[in-house]
C-alpha cells in the first residue's frame, strides 16, 4: 500500500496538469460561444481577472492566514510581472492573433510555448540540458516530438475519420458577433507576431513564477496578487479599446457563464495548481502539456462543435502523447537522482553525529574512571 501511495504521489503533478488542460479546453469552447453572442473578448479577459480576484482573494485570506510568508517589495514586483506577462499580455496577444488570422493558425503558433520555455529555462538555469544523460536527451527529444505533433495536428488534414454517429449540437450557427477579418499577408504576419509575443509572455510568466515560488510559497496569495494586477491592466486596456458600455453588461446568459468559468476555474484554481506544479517540477513540465488542449478539442469537443476529424489529427495526437511521455520520463529520472544525493548526504551527517556522540561518551566514561 505504501508503494501505491508513493506512485500516486509521483503521478499527482501529471494528473493535475491533464485536468488543467481539460479546463483550458472548456474555456476555449466558451470563448467561441461568447464571441458568437457578440461579446468583445477584451472585455471577457477583464471580467475574467475581476472574477478571479474576487474568488481567490478570500480563499487566500482564509487558507493561508496562519502560514503566510512575509510580503516583500520583490515578491510584490514579481506578482505584478506575473499579472502583466501571464495575465494581460499573454491573453490579449493570443486573442488578437485569433482575430487577425484563424483559430488553427493561432493554435499552431501557441504550440511554440514549450520550446520557448525550454530555451528560457535553460538560459536562466532552471532546466539543465544534460546532453550526456539519457534523461536530458529524453526531455529535448520529447519537447521536439510534442511540438511536431501539435503542428501536424493543426496543419495536416489527410483523409476524414468518421467516429461513430454523433448528434451534433450546432452551438455556433450564428456568427453575427464575429468580426470579419481579411486574410491578407500583412494581417497574417501581424497575427503571427502577436501569437509569438503571446507565447513569449506565457513562457516569461512560467519563469517568473518559478523564481517567485522559491521565496514565496503561498500559492493562493500569489495567485490573488497576480489576478489583481492582471485585472487592473486588462480593465485599462479594454476601456481604451472598447468604448461601448453595452459590452460590459452581463445577464443570465453565455457571457456570464464564460467570465465566471474563466475567472474562478481558469484564472483562479488552475493558476494555483500550475504554480504548485511549477514549484514541484519546473516550468518546462507545465508548458509541455499545452498541446493537449488541441487533442481534447479535436476528439472530445468535435461532436459538440460539429468539427471534422482527420487522419492528421490522429497522427498528431499520437506524437503529442509520445512527446509528453518522453519529457515526463526524463523529469522523473532527474527527480529520482536528486533524492538519492540528499539521502546519502543525510546518512553521512547521521554517521558523523553518531561518531561524535560515541566519542563524547567515551570521554565522559574515561573522566568518570579517573
Amino acid at each position: 500500500m505504501k508503494n501505491i501511495g508513493n506512485v500516486m504521489q509521483g503521478l499527482k503533478p501529471t494528473l493535475l496538469m491533464v485536468a488543467v488542460q481539460i479546463v483550458f479546453a472548456g474555456v476555449n469552447v466558451l470563448y467561441k460561444l461568447a464571441v458568437n453572442d457578440g461579446m468583445n473578448l477584451r472585455v471577457v479577459i477583464a471580467y475574467r481577472f475581476i472574477f478571479a480576484t474576487a474568488f481567490i482573494a478570500p480563499l487566500a485570506l482564509i487558507l493561508e492566514r496562519k502560514n503566510r510568508s512575509k510580503m516583500t517589495w520583490m515578491v510584490l514586483f514579481q506578482s505584478f510581472l506575473c499579472g502583466l506577462f501571464g495575465g494581460a499580455l499573454s491573453q490579449n496577444f493570443y486573442l488578437e492573433s485569433l482575430a487577425l488570422t484563424s483559430v488553427t493558425f493561432a493554435s499552431a503558433m501557441s504550440n511554440l510555448t514549450p520550446a520557448i520555455t525550454f530555451i528560457m529555462a535553460a538560459c536562466f538555469g532552471l532546466e539543465s540540458l544534460n546532453l550526456n544523460t539519457v534523461a536530458g536527451k529524453a526531455k529535448i527529444v520529447g519537447t521536439i516530438i510534442g511540438i511536431g505533433g501539435a503542428m501536424v495536428l493543426t496543419l495536416v488534414k489527410g483523409m476524414e475519420i468518421k467516429i461513430g454517429s454523433f448528434h451534433h449540437v450546432h452551438l455556433l450557427h450564428h456568427q453575427n458577433g464575429a468580426h470579419p477579418h481579411g486574410t491578407s499577408t500583412g494581417k497574417n504576419l501581424l497575427g503571427a507576431l502577436c501569437a509569438l509575443a503571446g507565447s513569449i509572455s506565457y513562457a516569461l510568466w512560467l519563469i517568473i513564477q518559478k523564481k517567485m515560488t522559491q521565496s514565496y510559497q503561498n500559492h493562493y496569495t500569489s495567485t490573488a496578487l497576480m489576478s489583481f494586477w492582471a485585472s487592473v491592466l486588462s480593465i485599462v486596456f479594454a476601456l481604451c479599446i472598447e468604448r461601448d458600455l453595452s459590452q460590459w453588461r452581463l445577464g443570465w446568459n453565455i457571457r456570464l457563464l464564460t467570465v465566471v468559468y474563466a475567472g474562478t476555474l481558469v484564472s483562479g484554481l488552475v493558476v494555483v495548481v500550475m504554480s504548485w506544479c511549477v514549484q514541484m517540477r519546473g516550468p518546462l513540465f507545465v508548458s509541455i502539456f499545452s498541446p493537449l488542449v488541441l487533442v481534447i478539442l479535436a476528439f472530445v469537443c468535435s461532436p459538440l462543435l460539429n468539427e471534422n476529424l482527420y487522419l492528421g489529427s490522429i497522427i498528431g495526437a499520437v506524437l503529442i502523447v509520445c512527446g509528453l511521455y518522453a519529457v515526463i520520463w526524463g523529469k522523473s529520472k532527474e527527480m529520482k537522482m536528486t533524492p538519492l544525493v540528499s539521502s546519502n548526504e543525510s546518512d553521512a551527517v547521521e554517521i558523523v553525529l553518531r561518531c561524535k556522540g560515541s566519542q563524547s561518551e567515551e570521554k565522559s566514561n574515561n573522566n568518570g574512571i579517573v
